[in-house]
């Protein structure tokens, strides 16, 4: 997990005068100093700071105008920030109190609490109702995720820029069917003009994808690992001797061998042109009979189904191999982007604790990290938009 913040600063000399009166029902814009008054103040640098109460020229009452970072709490920003930043880098809400009230400058757990919350809770583009406005992506790579609130395990989707690795939404799911999936990712495609969909290879996103009418690319790194997998477990069947449904459709043992080897070099290779050399293959075991009820699939039907599986997702495997957005953007076949983001932005924090008590505070909390990396070539997030 890499993070990197910027902290509000004070300034006791830059008034933030506001537009319009802020008291309710007056317009004024016209305002003129009443009175100075001190302010104590909760700082690391600060103890007191100056305020000026102002009086409006319309309605005649007055309203006190705070210096930069600081507000009406006694708490200034600053302080606020590094709370939030000390419990985003493991802390727990009582180690960040102690912590703090070490150093002197005294806050409560409760109080920690309360301001990463408020401030998660600000997290802007993060949810699907509010997307960051104008962002595009041309590609999207999503991936579903676990975490424990209260002992139970909570799902969380994450949505990212396939190319940029910037996360675009983050939210809690009911489920990960094709449904409940559809219904979170639509607004989300089309909010960012999205081009292409990756994923890994659940069945769900790939009903998503053809439910959008959208291109798909399932993770290459995920299908050539578990491809590997089934090609060792079925040559050690074959070379067991013991099922003899191969020699049932005049398929010998070397023969066998020899196409899971050729299978498992074309997932490795995955040239878009392979494909009429992985459907010879296929043909070649469509004699095989699926097992009858209560009864267990045979060797050479695992084959055919093996073989026509990669067949079936082969166009979706390569993709990336062709894929171009449409201001020439390109991809890399994996959907690393999208585990990226569960991986530092969720899990990291997460492997800190016990579980979340909330499944609100689970997926807060992952946002703001998540908005955090955002900012990392930015040169950091500016906590201060969130504790104002």
């Amino acid at each position: 997990m890499r993070l990197l913040f910027r902290l509000p600063m004070i300034k006791p000399e830059t008034l933030e005068m506001p537009e319009v009166c802020p008291h309710k029902g007056c317009k004024g814009k016209r305002f003129m100093p009443f009175k100075q008054v001190v302010k104590a103040l909760r700082d690391t640098q600060y103890r007191k700071v100056n305020v000026w109460r102002y009086q409006c020229l319309r309605c005649g009452r007055t309203f006190r105008v705070y210096p930069s970072g600081v507000s009406r709490e006694q708490v200034s920003q600053r302080l606020k920030g590094l709370a939030v930043m000390l419990y985003l880098l493991g802390l727990s809400y009582g180690a960040v109190a102690l912590f703090l009230q070490s150093l002197g400058f005294w806050l409560s757990k409760t109080l920690v609490y309360s301001t990463v919350q408020k401030a998660a809770a600000k997290v802007p583009g993060m949810r699907r109702e509010k997307l960051i406005e104008g962002v595009r992506a041309a590609a999207v790579g999503s991936d579903v995720t676990m975490v424990k609130v209260k002992g139970k395990w909570c799902r969380l989707g994450v949505v990212v820029d396939a190319v940029s690795g910037v996360v675009l939404c983050l939210d809690g799911l009911a489920g990960e069917d094709g449904q409940t999936l559809r219904e979170w990712l639509q607004p989300v495609v089309e909010a960012v003009g999205a081009e292409l969909l990756v994923s890994d290879d659940a069945d769900a996103f790939k009903q998503v994808a053809e439910a959008l009418g959208l291109p798909h690319q399932v993770c290459k790194s995920h299908v050539q690992r578990n491809t590997e997998q089934l090609v060792e477990e079925l040559k050690a069947l074959v070379k067991g001797g013991r099922d003899h449904s191969l020699q049932q459709i005049g398929v010998s043992s070397e023969q066998a061998l020899a196409d899971l080897d050729r299978l498992k070099q074309l997932v490795k290779e995955r040239q878009p042109e392979q494909e009429q050399e992985l459907e010879k293959l296929l043909e070649r075991y469509l004699g095989a009979e699926p097992p009858g009820a209560g009864e267990k699939a045979s060797l050479a039907y695992r084959l055919r189904l093996l073989l026509l599986d990669r067949w079936n997702l082969w166009k979706r495997l390569t993709r990336y191999r062709r894929w171009q957005g449409s201001k020439g953007e390109q991809i890399d076949g994996t959907n690393n982007a999208a585990e990226r983001a569960i991986g530092w932005w969720i899990k990291e924090r997460y492997r800190t604790m016990r579980g979340y008590k909330r499944e609100t505070s689970a997926v807060n909390v992952s946002r703001l990290l998540a908005w955090c990396g955002n900012h990392l070539q930015k040169g950091g997030a500016p906590l201060a938009c969130l504790l104002a």
